[in-house]
Protein backbone atom coordinates (compact mmCIF):
# COMPACT_ATOMS: atom_id res chain seq x y z
CA UNK A 1 0.00 0.00 0.00
CA UNK A 2 1.39 3.28 -1.14
CA UNK A 3 1.35 6.07 1.20
CA UNK A 4 -0.62 8.96 1.06
CA UNK A 5 1.37 12.31 0.93
CA UNK A 6 1.30 15.26 2.46
CA UNK A 7 -0.61 17.40 0.14
CA UNK A 8 -2.86 14.38 -0.43
CA UNK A 9 -3.70 13.86 2.84
CA UNK A 10 -4.29 17.88 3.03
CA UNK A 11 -6.97 17.77 0.54
CA UNK A 12 -8.50 14.70 1.50
CA UNK A 13 -9.18 16.82 5.07
CA UNK A 14 -10.07 19.76 2.86
CA UNK A 15 -12.54 17.72 1.35
CA UNK A 16 -14.29 16.22 4.56
CA UNK A 17 -14.15 19.26 6.14
CA UNK A 18 -16.37 21.30 3.23
CA UNK A 19 -18.50 18.45 3.26
CA UNK A 20 -19.04 18.24 6.93
CA UNK A 21 -17.67 21.21 9.11
CA UNK A 22 -18.94 20.39 12.46
CA UNK A 23 -18.52 16.39 12.88
CA UNK A 24 -20.58 15.10 15.87
CA UNK A 25 -20.81 11.88 17.75
CA UNK A 26 -23.96 9.88 16.44
CA UNK A 27 -23.65 8.76 20.21
CA UNK A 28 -26.89 10.87 21.64
CA UNK A 29 -25.82 11.84 25.21
CA UNK A 30 -27.07 14.80 27.87
CA UNK A 31 -23.37 15.73 29.42
CA UNK A 32 -20.16 14.83 29.35
CA UNK A 33 -21.08 11.53 32.22
CA UNK A 34 -23.81 10.34 29.48
CA UNK A 35 -21.00 10.56 27.12
CA UNK A 36 -19.14 8.59 29.19
CA UNK A 37 -21.38 5.97 29.71
CA UNK A 38 -22.67 5.85 26.28
CA UNK A 39 -19.22 5.09 25.10
CA UNK A 40 -18.61 2.59 27.89
CA UNK A 41 -21.55 0.49 26.37
CA UNK A 42 -20.39 0.98 23.26
CA UNK A 43 -17.52 -1.46 22.63
CA UNK A 44 -18.83 -4.37 20.39
CA UNK A 45 -22.19 -2.55 19.83
CA UNK A 46 -23.33 0.05 17.19
CA UNK A 47 -24.63 3.31 18.22
CA UNK A 48 -27.59 2.77 16.95
CA UNK A 49 -28.19 0.26 19.52
CA UNK A 50 -26.65 1.95 22.10
CA UNK A 51 -29.28 4.80 21.67
CA UNK A 52 -31.75 2.62 21.66
CA UNK A 53 -31.16 1.09 25.17
CA UNK A 54 -30.19 4.67 26.90
CA UNK A 55 -32.96 6.67 25.42
CA UNK A 56 -35.36 6.20 28.31
CA UNK A 57 -32.03 5.69 30.75
CA UNK A 58 -30.55 9.31 29.99
CA UNK A 59 -33.88 10.79 30.76
CA UNK A 60 -33.73 10.24 34.62
CA UNK A 61 -30.22 8.99 35.25
CA UNK A 62 -27.68 11.76 33.79
CA UNK A 63 -24.85 12.15 36.87
CA UNK A 64 -22.72 9.46 38.65
CA UNK A 65 -24.99 9.36 41.50
CA UNK A 66 -27.93 8.54 40.42
CA UNK A 67 -27.22 5.93 38.43
CA UNK A 68 -25.33 4.42 42.04
CA UNK A 69 -28.85 4.96 43.30
CA UNK A 70 -30.25 3.05 40.11
CA UNK A 71 -27.68 -0.42 40.98
CA UNK A 72 -26.28 -2.47 38.63
CA UNK A 73 -29.81 -4.88 38.57
CA UNK A 74 -31.92 -2.15 37.52
CA UNK A 75 -29.38 -0.95 35.09
CA UNK A 76 -29.17 -4.33 33.07
CA UNK A 77 -32.97 -4.12 32.44
CA UNK A 78 -32.00 -1.09 30.21
CA UNK A 79 -28.98 -2.13 28.60
CA UNK A 80 -29.62 -5.99 28.20
CA UNK A 81 -30.20 -5.90 24.27
CA UNK A 82 -26.29 -4.45 23.75
CA UNK A 83 -23.40 -7.52 23.40
CA UNK A 84 -21.74 -8.28 27.35
CA UNK A 85 -24.76 -6.01 28.69
CA UNK A 86 -23.45 -7.88 32.23
CA UNK A 87 -20.02 -6.84 32.00
CA UNK A 88 -20.62 -3.03 30.81
CA UNK A 89 -23.66 -2.91 33.60
CA UNK A 90 -21.31 -3.89 36.29
CA UNK A 91 -18.25 -1.21 35.21
CA UNK A 92 -20.99 1.48 34.77
CA UNK A 93 -21.89 1.35 37.95
CA UNK A 94 -18.58 0.74 39.50
CA UNK A 95 -17.11 3.80 37.18
CA UNK A 96 -19.71 6.23 38.97
CA UNK A 97 -19.33 5.02 41.92
CA UNK A 98 -15.41 5.99 41.42
CA UNK A 99 -16.58 9.33 40.18
CA UNK A 100 -18.64 10.18 43.27
CA UNK A 101 -15.61 9.00 45.82
CA UNK A 102 -12.52 10.50 43.45
CA UNK A 103 -13.66 13.16 41.58
CA UNK A 104 -16.37 14.49 42.72
CA UNK A 105 -19.34 13.04 40.43
CA UNK A 106 -17.17 14.99 37.60
CA UNK A 107 -15.70 13.48 34.86
CA UNK A 108 -11.84 13.84 34.95
CA UNK A 109 -10.30 15.08 31.36
CA UNK A 110 -7.06 13.93 32.24
CA UNK A 111 -6.46 10.59 30.27
CA UNK A 112 -4.47 8.64 33.32
CA UNK A 113 -7.83 9.40 35.44
CA UNK A 114 -10.25 8.60 32.63
CA UNK A 115 -8.26 5.20 32.11
CA UNK A 116 -7.84 4.07 35.75
CA UNK A 117 -11.94 4.22 35.65
CA UNK A 118 -13.54 0.17 35.36
CA UNK A 119 -14.36 -0.20 31.50
CA UNK A 120 -12.20 2.91 30.57
CA UNK A 121 -9.46 1.81 28.07
CA UNK A 122 -7.39 4.14 25.38
CA UNK A 123 -10.00 4.73 22.54
CA UNK A 124 -12.81 5.45 25.11
CA UNK A 125 -10.77 7.91 27.29
CA UNK A 126 -9.61 9.50 23.30
CA UNK A 127 -13.58 9.60 22.38
CA UNK A 128 -14.46 11.54 26.00
CA UNK A 129 -11.45 13.34 25.32
CA UNK A 130 -11.91 14.56 21.85
CA UNK A 131 -15.86 15.13 21.92
CA UNK A 132 -16.44 16.44 25.34
CA UNK A 133 -13.13 18.51 26.29
CA UNK A 134 -11.99 19.15 22.70
CA UNK A 135 -8.90 17.56 23.00
CA UNK A 136 -7.10 16.30 19.36
CA UNK A 137 -7.28 12.54 19.87
CA UNK A 138 -7.61 9.63 17.71
CA UNK A 139 -10.06 7.36 18.95
CA UNK A 140 -9.44 4.07 16.07
CA UNK A 141 -11.97 1.73 15.75
CA UNK A 142 -12.58 -0.81 13.16
CA UNK A 143 -13.83 2.21 10.40
CA UNK A 144 -10.70 4.73 11.15
CA UNK A 145 -8.52 1.31 11.28
CA UNK A 146 -9.66 -0.16 7.94
CA UNK A 147 -9.55 3.17 6.53
CA UNK A 148 -6.43 3.89 7.77
CA UNK A 149 -4.76 0.99 5.94
CA UNK A 150 -6.72 1.11 2.84
CA UNK A 151 -6.39 4.29 1.95
CA UNK A 152 -3.02 4.36 2.76
CA UNK A 153 -3.44 7.38 4.92
CA UNK A 154 -1.74 5.72 7.69
CA UNK A 155 -1.55 2.12 7.66
CA UNK A 156 -0.01 -0.02 10.28
CA UNK A 157 -0.85 -4.28 11.55
CA UNK A 158 -2.22 -2.74 15.73
CA UNK A 159 -4.42 -0.29 16.70
CA UNK A 160 -2.02 2.06 18.69
CA UNK A 161 0.22 2.08 15.57
CA UNK A 162 -2.26 3.78 13.40
CA UNK A 163 -3.63 6.19 16.10
CA UNK A 164 0.35 7.13 16.36
CA UNK A 165 0.54 7.52 13.03
CA UNK A 166 -2.21 9.30 12.54
CA UNK A 167 -1.31 11.61 14.84
CA UNK A 168 1.63 12.27 13.09
CA UNK A 169 0.21 12.45 9.70
CA UNK A 170 -2.88 14.47 9.95
CA UNK A 171 -2.74 17.97 9.75
CA UNK A 172 -2.78 19.70 13.09
CA UNK A 173 -5.80 22.36 12.16
CA UNK A 174 -7.82 19.26 11.03
CA UNK A 175 -7.21 16.69 14.41
CA UNK A 176 -9.99 18.09 16.49
CA UNK A 177 -12.39 16.58 14.13
CA UNK A 178 -10.40 14.22 12.64
CA UNK A 179 -11.73 11.51 14.63
CA UNK A 180 -15.14 12.39 13.94
CA UNK A 181 -14.80 12.91 9.71
CA UNK A 182 -12.74 9.21 10.08
CA UNK A 183 -15.63 7.47 11.70
CA UNK A 184 -18.42 8.57 9.32
CA UNK A 185 -16.54 7.98 6.50
CA UNK A 186 -15.42 4.95 7.10
CA UNK A 187 -19.14 3.84 8.28
CA UNK A 188 -21.01 5.13 5.22
CA UNK A 189 -18.76 5.54 2.42
CA UNK A 190 -15.32 3.23 2.66
CA UNK A 191 -17.32 0.46 3.62
CA UNK A 192 -15.62 -2.87 5.27
CA UNK A 193 -17.23 -5.08 2.15
CA UNK A 194 -17.67 -2.80 -0.96
CA UNK A 195 -16.66 0.92 -0.23
CA UNK A 196 -18.40 2.75 -2.05
CA UNK A 197 -15.22 4.77 -4.19
CA UNK A 198 -17.98 5.76 -7.17
CA UNK A 199 -19.44 8.42 -5.00
CA UNK A 200 -16.58 9.08 -2.37
CA UNK A 201 -15.44 12.35 -2.38
CA UNK A 202 -11.66 11.76 -1.84
CA UNK A 203 -10.66 8.76 -3.94
CA UNK A 204 -8.63 10.47 -6.32
CA UNK A 205 -6.38 11.16 -3.46
CA UNK A 206 -6.85 7.96 -1.76
CA UNK A 207 -4.22 4.95 -2.50
CA UNK A 208 -6.54 2.11 -2.57
CA UNK A 209 -5.73 0.20 -6.04
CA UNK A 210 -9.09 -2.10 -6.20
CA UNK A 211 -11.35 0.85 -6.36
CA UNK A 212 -15.20 -0.16 -7.01
CA UNK A 213 -17.16 0.94 -9.83
CA UNK A 214 -21.31 0.43 -9.80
Amino acid sequence: MALMKKDQIEEFFRRLSEANPQPQTELEYRNTYTLLVAVVLSAQATDVGVNKATKELFKTIDTPGKMVALGEGELIKHVRTIGLFRTKAKNVIALSEMLVSEHGSEVPHVRAALEALPGVGRKTANVVLNTAFGKPTMAVDTHIFRLSNRTGLAPAKSVRAVEDRLMKRIPAHYMQHAHHWLILHGRYVCKARKPECPVCAVADVCSYKAKTTF
